[in-house]
């Protein structure tokens, strides 16, 4: 990214999430952004060096759970100790988001505040740069800002956003409204219209500009987080987030404040983008062999194709030689304590196993 640190942006990395499809890898103890499902880093490792240029880490803030703070501050070791806002308890993204934004704006009520998933993959890392750097232009002037990702295929998993206008270029756009993840007949008109964009779940505004949203669409919120600045200022801050996040209404805040805010821009994006939500996604982002197998180094082969191997133990001290035969489009991990094997094309029904696993009180696996 060559943009350079701006001192009045900030950063939000979200990083509660479980990301249950990726089992045995990914645990409620190991989401998957603390995982290396792309490439040899985390996924939250790549996050973060994607906007420190932006913001340097004096202005990098993570939103997380209780539970995952160890294993977060692990990976991100400049990050300062009072920039992690450590979640009591999950309440979606609504009450994350809007602590961020009233911390910011006690101190900078128009600095600009970029919101980022932490779970996120990005190939064209100079081409996120220049739409970030367009985003914060735009959110800069008081429009709440998102990024829409050009559509490669008629995806229903997503939601998307419409635009007024057809989709060119890198400039901020007005935008109409947030779609849900549609049916296949509409997910195809979306892209043949060519007005529609995939809501990847980037936002970017002044902390003045949310604040305000939040007072005016989710009061409820705007109470808490009051609340919770008087603390601040008497040096109570987190006795009293202890005490008042898990009371806060649990929404997103596509839900909460962008379906009713009169107006907001949408930057379009193509940067080779992908929410690696599934085994599939791991597999068509890895590097792989002439017959489309990616594996470990070493592994064997004979008549078998488009296979995903991902062997992920800790304990062993050396890599054992895993071996297919004859078998195409399966995804094989194994972890220290379990071992997946499904089609590719079943992928998305690995979280199947996580709900048997706690039905029947196998809490320690999952």
């Amino acid at each position: 990214m060559s943009q350079s640190m701006q001192n009045n942006v900030y950063a939000l990395i979200l990083a509660g999430g479980a990301g249950t499809r990726f089992w045995p890898a990914s645990r409620a103890a190991l989401p998957k952004q603390l995982l290396p499902l792309v490439g040899t880093s985390p996924l939250i490792t790549q996050t973060a060096e994607r906007v420190l240029p932006l913001v340097g880490w004096e202005r990098l803030l993570v939103a997380t759970g209780k539970h995952l703070v160890e294993q977060t501050a692990s990976l991100l070791t400049e990050l300062l100790a009072g920039n992690m806002l450590v979640e009591p308890a999950p309440r979606n993204t609504a009450p994350c988001i809007g602590w961020a934004a009233f911390r910011v704006a006690r101190t900078d009520p128009d600095g600009v505040l970029i919101v980022l998933p932490s779970d996120h993959h990005v190939q064209d890392v100079e081409g996120f740069g220049a739409v970030l750097a367009e985003a914060v232009r735009s959110a800069s002037s008081g429009m709440i800002t998102t990024i829409g990702i050009h559509p490669t295929h008629p995806e229903t998993g997503y939601g998307y956003i419409e635009v007024v206008d057809d989709v060119t270029g890198i400039e901020a756009m007005a935008a109409l409204r947030f779609v849900e993840k549609p049916d296949r007949e509409r997910a195809e008109a979306f892209v043949d219209g060519g007005r529609h964009l995939w809501n990847a779940g980037m936002f970017i505004f002044r902390a003045r500009d949310m604040v305000a949203a939040i007072r005016a669409h989710m009061p409820a919120l705007a109470a808490g987080l009051d609340e919770i600045d008087r603390a601040a200022a008497a040096g109570d801050e987190d006795a009293a987030v202890e005490r008042i996040f898990p009371t806060l209404p649990s929404i997103s805040i596509d839900h909460g404040v962008m379906d009713h805010i009169d107006s907001f821009a949408v930057v379009p994006g193509d940067f080779g983008w992908s929410d690696v939500g599934s085994f599939q996604t791991a597999w068509e982002l890895a590097e792989k062999d002439m017959a489309a197998n990616a594996a470990p180094h070493g592994s064997v082969f004979i008549d078998a194709k488009r296979n995903l191997v991902m062997d992920l133990r800790k304990k062993a001290p050396d890599r054992r030689v895993i071996a297919l035969v004859g078998v195409d489009d399966l995804v094989v991990v194994e972890t220290d304590d379990a071992l997946l094997v499904v089609p590719r094309a079943r992928a998305q029904d690995v979280k199947e196993v996580v709900a048997v696993l706690k039905a029947r009180g196998d809490g320690k696996l999952v």
